[in-house]
Parts: C-alpha cells; structure tokens; sequence
C-alpha cells in the first residue's frame, strides 16, 4: 500500500525532491512513521500558496502515517529568508500566538484529529524560546560550515542581488535544522516534507539528526506552484485567497476555482482534490465536454474538502442564479448600510473604494470608463453617481458587480 503512496505523491504533481526515494520508499513500505511541515505564523491564518503541503499531509495520514503540523511559534521570531528579496518584518509575541490560534483551525478542517494516526500540534516556541546561546553554538553550531550556508539558495540567492541578509536570518537555517532533530528525539519523526525553497534547510535537518543521533531520516520536496501564465498561484485582484471563512467566503474560495486558467484545471485537479486519478485522466481525454463543466468539478472539490459538502452545493447554485438567472444568489458576499444613509445619498465612488472594487480614485475612473461597474446587472457611467433608495426599487438588497466575476450585495438596514 505504501508504495502506492510514493507513487500516488508524483502522479499527483507533489513530487520534486527526495533525499534517498529508494530508501524512504523501503521504510513506508514497512512500517507506518511520523513526519512534518513547519508553518511560520507571519499571517492571521494561510492562504492557497499553503495548500499543496497541507494536501501532502492529508495524503500521508489516508495512508495511516501520522503527521505533525509544526507552528513556528519561535521560528517566526526570527524570519526565513528562503525566497524573500528582503528581510521579513519582525513580529511582536502578541502578533504571533494570534497568528498561532488562526492557523490551527485551518488544520482542523484538513487533517483528521481522531483515531491512531490523528495529527499533532507542536510549537516549536516550546523549545527555541528555552535555548541557552552559549550551549547551542557548542553543541549544534560546531556542525554547520560558513562555507556550506553560503552555498545554499535561501543564503546565496540574496548575496548574489547585493541584498542585505541578516545575521538574525542566517540564523533560520540552524534553528529549523534544530527542529528537525528535536522531532526525531522526542517525536521519532523521521521525514520533513517542504517546498522546493527548504531544500537547504531540510538538508541540514538531516546531517544534523546524523551526526548527534547517528540516526537516518529523510526529506522530501514539492515543486514551486505557479499558474500557466507563470504567476504565482492562489492571488487574485482582491489578493489572497485564505483559508478562513472569515477572510475568503465559501463562495469567494469556489469561485476563485471555478475561474482558473483552461491550461490549468487538470494539474490542479490532481493537486487539489482526491478524485482518483484515472478519473482525472478520463476528464482530460474527453474533448466531448467544455472545458467549464471540469472547472465546475475543480471547485466543488476542492471547496467541499476545506468548506464541506453544503457550502460547496450552495457556492455552485449562488453562481448559477447570480450568472445564468441573473438573480442574488445567497452566498455572495455581503455588506449592511443603513437606510438612512440612502436617504441622504452615497456617492458611487465612495460605495467602489467601501466594498474593495477599487482601491483609488483614479482606479475606480479607469473601470468605470471602461463599463467595469453594474447595478442589479445595469452599467454605470456616470463617475458622479449617487446611489439613493431609489436605486432599491422598493427592495432591501441591490447588487454591486465589477466585471464578471466579482459581486457584493449590498443591503439597506
């Protein structure tokens, strides 16, 4: 069964690096372990760009291994500069255990808490904040070389733009290996799963777990994921798409789905939901359906993994009453106004910029311009508008679309 798992892990496009394949491959097939993903808390919760690791973890624990989900409680204080052009703001502890709590509740929608292999909570603040300097460098830094930091990407990628890179930060690189080893002690975790930029990182996770504990463990990488166009995956005009409600809504998160590139919807069904992967590939080889009703499929699956079943169901019938009925559809996003504020009047404008259409003056010039803006499916071209009652025909709710895609009901209270 385990063997279908590495196999499973490079079908479905996670695979990009293993330290030993043929060795990890011979211990899954043998017996179950335990193995981790480190997440730094430098947000309120994560966004998409998360979300291949979080499908890695998910695809370990169907197989019955255990995965541990590692909040960098202590890691953040410091910052990784492994793909950033510059140094990451620091964070007050206030900041970061608040990070802490919202990045826990998206694993709780992800990752199974009950049974043998339920996942596990650590923070790595637990052991990092306890650390006396003098002792550390004695016992763990004599078995890092300069000469080897500074061949690693997360290190060299920076000295060779003439970027500053921190001490601080060139601490980051010991402190996760350090991690890693007090995984494999207190945990017996013995794989660390990373994007292809933790490369160096993992890799001195290993040799440091090799030379304390004389003990072997592995790493293994998933590939940087970007869309057709090369983009970044998982933006949008409106910016990120997270992985809390509260920050992306149900309908929000289906509908970023349903709107990716054509050339992207097979990969992203192989990465982003568990529909097995012959069916995937009959999809692909039928040139009988439109490329839309496969989007359709992208989105109820992947929203219904992180959302449930009846939020994925409800974000598909709002879309098609909001764009084949032309009517509100009951999952799209909402904002309360007061009536009386309608009484007097608001300005268009000043409406745009309020519900995030626009995030200038001149911006919202520019859409308007180019017949961006409806009203109840009406295009607006005067700039001047002012949105009275009246614009509520004796209703409570109008709706504020910009473009195709985006909509906002508004609702006088």
């Amino acid at each position: 069964m385990n063997q279908n798992l590495i196999k499973t892990f490079q079908e479905r496009g996670y695979f990009n690096q293993c330290t030993d394949l043929d060795n990890l491959a011979k211990l899954l097939n043998n017996k179950k372990i335990k193995l981790y993903i480190g997440f730094d808390c430098t947000a309120p919760s994560l966004h998409v760009g998360s979300l291949v690791q979080i499908m890695c973890l998910r695809l370990f624990q169907n197989f019955g291994h255990t995965p541990i989900v590692l909040l960098g409680g202590g890691t953040t204080m410091v910052g990784d500069p492994s793909g950033k052009e510059e140094s990451r703001k620091i964070l007050t502890s206030v900041e970061i255990k608040k990070n802490t709590s919202g990045i826990k509740k998206v694993f709780n929608k992800f990752l199974n808490n009950k049974g043998n292999n339920k996942f596990i909570f650590l923070n790595n603040e637990k052991w990092l904040t306890k650390i006396n300097y003098i002792n550390f460098l004695r016992d763990y830094g004599k078995h890092f070389t300069i000469n080897k930091m500074l061949t690693f990407d997360s290190v060299k990628l920076r000295l060779d733009r003439e970027q500053s890179l921190s001490f601080l930060e060139f601490n980051y690189m010991i402190l996760q290996a350090y991690d890693f080893l007090e995984l494999n002690k207190k945990n017996e975790c013995v794989l660390q799963i990373g994007g292809s930029d933790q490369w160096g990182n993992i890799v001195n996770g290993i040799e440091l777990i090799r030379r304390v504990n004389g003990k072997e463990s592995y790493g293994l990488t998933t590939p940087l994921i970007t869309t057709s166009s090369g983009a970044k995956m998982g933006k949008t005009e409106k910016g990120a798409v997270w992985l809390d409600e509260k920050q992306t809504s149900p309908y929000e998160y289906w509908q970023f789905w349903r709107n990716v590139n054509d050339a992207d919807v097979f990969k992203y069904l192989r990465l982003f939901t568990e529909l097995p992967i012959n069916k995937i590939a009959e999809f692909e080889n039928d040139k009988s359906r439109n490329i839309n009703d496969f989007k359709i499929i992208l989105a109820n699956e992947a929203t219904k993994i992180l959302h449930g079943e009846k939020a994925s169901s409800n974000a598909e019938a709002t879309s098609k009453k909001t764009f084949e009925d032309k009517s509100f559809g009951d999952d799209l996003p909402k904002i309360e106004i007061k009536k009386s504020e309608f009484h007097k009047g608001i300005s268009f404008n000043e409406l745009i910029i309020k519900i995030n259409f626009a995030k200038s003056n001149g911006e919202f010039r520019r859409n308007i311009s180019n017949k961006g803006y409806r009203i109840n499916n009406e295009i607006v071209l005067d700039e001047k508008k002012i949105v009275t009652q009246d614009d509520f025909k004796g209703e409570k709710i109008i709706k504020i679309s910009f473009g195709k895609k985006q909509h906002v009901l508004i609702e006088a209270i």
